[in-house]
């Protein structure tokens, strides 16, 4: 009995050693990742990093959780019930260190305003200056303050102007409840071109010398203290997720459209052609993909100290870390 309970036990040990020869050096650190809306060519970075094995090569189990209306990114990651973010983007990293939320930007992913501005043809608005005494419609949750910025930029005071609550829906543009609505340049300006809406003008935030980046990817001041290798780790697939996706643009689509049964191949096709020229514009083609432009920051930051958005200004280099994004390797990151 003693031989045999010895002769098993030395088969066991055999058997362990043989696996820990196979197995991994580590499991996987399981993380998540959440979106500010629902699966779209908007995040193909992320999913294509997924799915071709990007984070799991960094020693990552990411989970990706989709957004939604009623989602909130930048608490969530503060909070620590995800672990990284897609956020709003300049303004919301800008409003979350302002209400002490323990939050990060490590890269910010398009390099222009992807808002835009919109009016039909036969309007008689030509300007941003003629948006006076007009009907302009924007996204109450963080857009608004790029359209204020828009307007101080170009001496038309907010009061002139007839601001309104724009809902998720371009519906009330195309039955000219408005005479000015807000689109994204990858997402609701396709949709107007998709249903034959082409009379319209178009104002773009930039040409009034207004920039502030969008799509934060953010993480909270926990997992940068306490797991920076993590945080690298999850940079650096992420970018390269997204130069993937761009030097494969059909494989790309192929990848989100599985992550988002439904979706329109077209229009999502158009969405990452465009989510392609926000992230190379500027720095993205300079520095590379996620560049972090403290000079707009700041004057972001300045526009809304004078709006009154924001009481006090904060440490933008505190709330926007450039540290991993300079250590991603250039071959991940630069197109």
């Amino acid at each position: 009995m003693t031989f045999f309970k010895h002769g098993l036990a030395m088969a066991v040990v055999a058997a362990a050693a043989a696996w820990s020869a196979t197995a991994p050096a580590g499991a996987a650190e399981p993380v998540s990742v959440r979106l500010k809306w629902l699966p779209q060519a908007q995040f193909a970075g992320v999913y294509v990093a997924k799915a071709k094995g990007f984070y799991e090569a960094a020693g990552l189990d990411v989970t990706v959780n989709p957004g939604g209306p009623n989602i909130n990114v930048e608490t969530l990651v503060a909070s620590g019930a995800d672990t990284f973010g897609v956020a709003s983007g300049t303004e919301g990293v800008l409003y979350s260190r302002e209400k002490k939320l323990p939050l990060k930007a490590i890269a910010m992913s398009q390099q222009m305003t992807p808002f835009a501005y919109v009016a039909y043809t036969e309007s008689g608005i030509n300007s941003v200056k003629d948006f006076k005494g007009k009907k302009v419609a924007t996204w109450m949750v963080g857009p608004q303050y790029t359209l204020y910025s828009v307007l101080a930029a170009e001496g038309l005071p907010q009061n002139e102007v007839d601001i309104v609550s724009q809902p998720f829906s371009m519906q009330p543009f195309i039955d000219k409840q408005f005479d000015v609505a807000t689109v994204t340049l990858y997402n609701e300006l396709n949709t107007l071109k998709e249903q034959g809406i082409d009379n319209i003008k178009l104002f773009l935030p930039d040409d009034s010398g207004v920039t502030t980046q969008q799509d934060a990817i953010v993480t909270s001041e926990k997992m940068i203290t306490e797991k920076p290798e993590q945080v690298q780790a999850f940079l650096n697939a992420t970018l390269k997720g997204w130069k993937y996706a761009f030097e494969h643009k059909d494989e790309a689509v192929d990848i989100v459209m599985a992550s988002g049964p439904g979706l329109e191949r077209k229009h999502q096709e158009l969405m990452l052609a465009e989510i392609e020229r926000l992230m190379v514009a500027k720095l993205g083609s300079s520095e590379g993909l996620g560049a972090i432009d403290l000079v707009s920051i700041g004057k972001v930051q300045d526009d809304l100290i004078k709006f009154g958005a924001m009481k006090t200004p904060v440490d933008v280099k505190e709330a926007f870390d450039t540290s991993f994004w300079e250590k991603v390797p250039a071959e991940d990151k630069k197109m």
